[in-house]
């Protein structure tokens, strides 16, 4: 009867560390601060912004997900949306990382009973599935974001983190070899 629970958790820690994975391979191959801090227009959010956010969101939703408001009282949003002084990219990578890991320590501890539960948010119960895939696609979304931005305002040559457009076939031939 857990099995699939199981297999649920797995497959959903798989799926956030991928995404977490293609962000960090992209943010890796911007060099430039500049572009780590730049808006490409006035309802833009630069790199930096996304990343300060995400890091807001995982460490909120996640630390002591079982057991408080996944909105914390600490939790400042609309800061999230604003560089301040103290934001230099070191420290909003740093706080990018510490939620990750927030992330991965909550959910690597939870049980596949532990998806029968309900939590909060902002005081919504809700069930730990729905967060769960409320903080995926939340989460997946602001990574597409912070892929795109970065191909858009890297200088010079962008290594493909997915499948790069005009080589599906040969990936599609490539891993046809090596499937059972």
């Amino acid at each position: 009867m857990d099995s699939w629970r199981a297999s649920y958790l797995h497959e959903t820690i798989a799926t956030f560390e991928q995404y977490e994975k293609w962000a960090n391979d992209a943010l890796a191959q911007l060099e430039e601060d500049k572009a780590f801090f730049q808006k490409l227009g006035p309802r833009s959010h630069s790199i930096a912004i996304t990343v300060k956010h995400v890091a807001g969101n995982l460490r909120s939703r996640w630390k002591n997900f079982l057991t408080e408001d996944g909105e914390k009282p600490d939790r400042h949003r609309d800061q999230e949306f604003e560089i301040l002084p103290k934001d230099s990219r070191l420290a909003l990578i740093q706080a990018w990382k510490e939620a990750w890991t927030i992330l991965y320590d909550e959910l690597g501890e939870l049980k596949p009973e532990d998806l029968e539960k309900t939590i909060t948010i902002r005081s919504e119960p809700m069930s730990v599935i729905k967060a769960i895939q409320r903080s995926l696609a939340h989460t997946a979304y602001h990574a597409g974001q912070i892929l795109y931005l970065c191909r858009l305002l890297k200088e010079g040559e962008w290594k493909w983190i997915t499948i790069a457009p005009g080589e599906s076939e040969k990936y599609n031939k490539d891993t046809a070899s090596v499937r059972p």
